[in-house]
């Protein structure tokens, strides 16, 4: 027997007991709870500082940014990264010449003479980050054949790290600094408390404007001739005053200015000079855009103090921002003004294309980037952890979970459009990393599923575009094989096999139903039901009735290890498919066949405590609760949709799997225990007995714990009311 992950007496049972929806409440609030819904962070970013490659790598190019180099000299670089956690990161390497690495003051790596010689020579390396601020210094030096390097993710899927400026003059700034060119090896490295001017040098990017750019006003010194057009700036006033009053705005304008305060036009200045106009303020904030065009090259202004009682402060919060303006432009003159608050969440659309807010600082953008642990980011974990959240929050009438999923949904849909124009301008955009890098199923099927069902219920916006592209993707990119199974081609010299995996039903599956229900095309449901008939050739376990986790084309041999949650994903995408295949379809009744001799498979498997384990045929494996929780809801979905005819043993398998659950893998402040988490493959059972351990909370198993949930309450009125409920949709 393994080793219970709680005590019975801190089980979610020993608080319930049976009452399926209190169960799901409590799991779906503990989630909100633990994962708030905050905005992106924004920060400062210089387009003059280190950039990223499409593998969200920093690239140091240093011969490139100082040609003058000499062999010898040295060039250092340096940031800091937080981490809530103590917890080892893996970084991918790549040397152009000699460097040392540091973390926290200690030498992490030093480059040998192969990384010297061969820069496409691939390093990992491992660095120890302490829980809180920690600084990285590279120490390059110059040869003949280059100075610099590449340092990135290990999974620049699952974690696109980014790091932030370490010194005081740039705190919130995105990115690594890197110093002028240096003759001697330093005695000592920066670190926490270090600044800029420690050693008297120069370090870039450029932080502040030349005497020249500073002697103009920001909106000209930003945008430069606006000949034509014209360009935003963007700030609050903030009014201390509790009745309403009127304060004097004055100032100094190079050309014509337009006035608008919470987006209504109060005035318009249409010769260079001192300007002034009155505003009726409220208590509290009030949003003050000025509109300014150019009058003989010149464009811009100048305010002057503020009286008593009112400040300007920043519209927005931006990291790195070093007063309260923003800035967005240039536009032509017979564009209207965008909505300033919108257009922070979406990239803005110029004649001449693109274009996103800046900052009073030489050539310094303000970026959106994905830091929240979970709420706002878009991968397939997530993609199922939603799904249950939206099935819920239907099931049980909250409309609060409801909002949260739709809002989580829609923060990342409306930046899909900046995400692939940060891409273009930067290397490695810093929101939607999967969307901006689609180039796999499960960047796209399982969350596009889930905003796809969304969409059912109300307006996402840019999910419209976004469903397009994926669906696109889907039926027209995604390698498959002669016989249209989706497969994996090899990407990496690690895995240089293509495979067939069975984790692709879901990454794909669920939302070919879905663009079926949007479209109405019939199409989506032929390639649908084709996966799952090619699928079980390659992929099935005939003596079992259960599936092999992958197929190796280099071995040519399916792996016959019957992963847990991989089966799950199997029979969980074959309900989601017999839910919308039409009776007459000729392949119903085949595929019908197919899910009852998988259900007969895994039901000689659930282990004496009700779940089934992570190794579905090695019972001293551990009890794994997202395949369990796949298993209930296939098979409640099965009796209650008359898919399977011997109803009995199927119902009691039901009940016996989600009480296991209740009792041994989720305590009663709804945290879930026993999840797999995510997986490579293996042809060894101890790669998944002992190397896949599991992890608390995860978002493999979260969502699918409620949809099991769900399904044995609808399964208990179904069979109370003796006729076939309504799915939750």
């Amino acid at each position: 027997m393994t080793e219970r992950y709680i005590d019975i007496n801190e089980s979610i049972f020993a608080k319930c007991g049976n009452r399926v929806s209190e169960i799901l409440a409590t799991i779906a609030d503990r989630y909100v709870g633990n994962n708030p819904p905050y905005p992106m962070t924004y920060r400062a970013f210089s387009a003059e500082g280190i950039l990223k490659k499409h593998d969200y790598s920093y690239d140091f190019q240093l011969t490139e940014r100082f040609p003058e180099l000499q062999n010898g000299q040295i060039v250092y670089a340096w940031s800091k990264y937080w981490s809530d956690v103590e917890t080892p990161l893996n970084f991918i390497l790549y040397c152009y010449g000699p460097l040392i690495l540091y973390a926290n003051g200690q030498p992490i790596y030093k480059a040998n003479i192969a990384d010297e010689l061969n820069p496409k020579r691939r390093t990992v390396v491992t660095i120890q980050m302490q829980k809180g601020w920690n600084h990285l210094v590279f120490q390059f030096t110059k040869t003949e054949a280059g100075c610099g390097g590449s340092l990135g993710p290990g999974s620049y899927k699952s974690n696109p790290v980014h790091f932030l400026a370490p010194s005081p003059e740039r705190f919130g700034h995105e990115g690594w600094i890197y110093s002028e060119p240096q003759d001697h090896v330093w005695g000592e490295l920066p670190g926490e408390g270090s600044t800029e001017a420690d050693n008297g040098i120069s370090w870039y990017p450029k932080l502040e404007w030349s005497e020249v750019e500073q002697a103009k006003n920001p909106t000209a010194r930003i945008f430069g001739e606006l000949s034509g057009k014209y360009a935003l700036a963007w700030t609050k006033l903030r009014s201390f005053a509790q009745e309403l009053r009127s304060v004097e705005l004055t100032g100094t304008a190079a050309g014509n200015i337009a006035i608008y305060m919470d987006g209504e036009l109060q005035a318009t200045i249409d010769t260079a000079g001192a300007f002034r106009v009155v505003l009726k303020l409220a208590y509290g904030e009030h949003s003050l855009v000025i509109q300014s065009f150019s009058t003989n090259g010149d464009a811009g202004f100048r305010l002057d103090p503020l009286p008593a009682g009112v400040q300007l402060v920043e519209p927005y919060p931006v990291h790195g921002t070093k007063d309260e303006w923003l800035y967005l432009g240039p536009f032509a003159a017979e564009e209207s003004i965008p909505d300033v608050e919108e257009s922070l969440h979406a990239l803005v659309e110029t004649q001449e294309g693109g274009t996103f807010w800046r900052l009073d600082q030489p050539n310094t953008w303000v970026r959106p980037f994905t830091e929240n642990a979970l709420f706002g980011k878009w991968n397939y974990p997530l993609g199922v952890t939603l799904y249950g959240m939206l099935q819920t929050g239907k099931l049980l009438g909250r409309d609060d979970l409801l909002q949260y999923v739709y809002k989580h949904i829609e923060t990342c849909t409306r930046l899909y459009t900046y995400a692939n124009w940060d891409k273009e301008q930067y290397g490695a955009s810093g929101v939607l990393n999967t969307l901006a890098t689609l180039d796999s199923l499960d960047d796209c099927g399982s969350f596009g599923a889930t905003m796809l069902l969304a969409l059912q219920n109300q307006p996402l916006r840019g999910a419209e575009r976004i469903a397009d592209v994926i669906a696109d993707y889907i039926s027209n990119k995604q390698d498959r094989l002669p016989d249209g199974s989706l497969y994996r081609k090899p990407k990496h010299v690690d895995f240089p096999n293509a495979t067939l995996w069975c984790d692709d039903l879901y990454m794909s599956v669920p939302y070919l139903c879905r663009c079926y229900q949007r479209t109405g095309e019939i199409s989506y449901l032929e390639d649908a039901a084709n996966q799952f008939i090619q699928f079980k050739k390659q992929l099935y376990i005939h003596e079992l009735q259960i599936m092999s986790h992958v197929y190796d084309f280099g071995i040519d041999k399916p792996t016959k290890i019957a992963w847990g949650r991989g089966n799950g994903w199997v029979i969980f995408s074959l309900s989601e498919l017999l839910a919308v295949l039409p009776e007459t379809h000729a392949k119903r009744e085949e595929l019908l066949q197919f899910f009852n001799e998988l259900s007969e498979g895994y039901l000689r498997l659930q282990g004496e405590n009700g779940l089934w384990h992570q190794v579905l045929t090695e019972h001293a494996s551990y009890e794994e609760t997202s395949c369990t929780s796949m298993f209930v809801y296939a098979f409640a979905r099965g009796v209650r949709y008359g898919w399977i005819t011997d109803t009995e043993k199927y119902i009691a398998a039901i009940h016996k799997g989600w009480n296991g659950m209740a009792r041994i893998s989720i305590d009663k402040f709804g945290n879930v225990y026993g999840v797999c988490r995510g997986s490579g493959y293996s042809y060894s059972v101890g790669y998944y007995k002992d190397d896949l351990s599991w992890l608390l909370n995860d978002t493999h198993g979260i969502g699918i714990v409620l949809l099991a949930g769900i399904e044995v309450l609808q399964l208990e009125r179904h069979l109370a009311n003796g006729k076939t409920s309504v799915a939750v949709d």
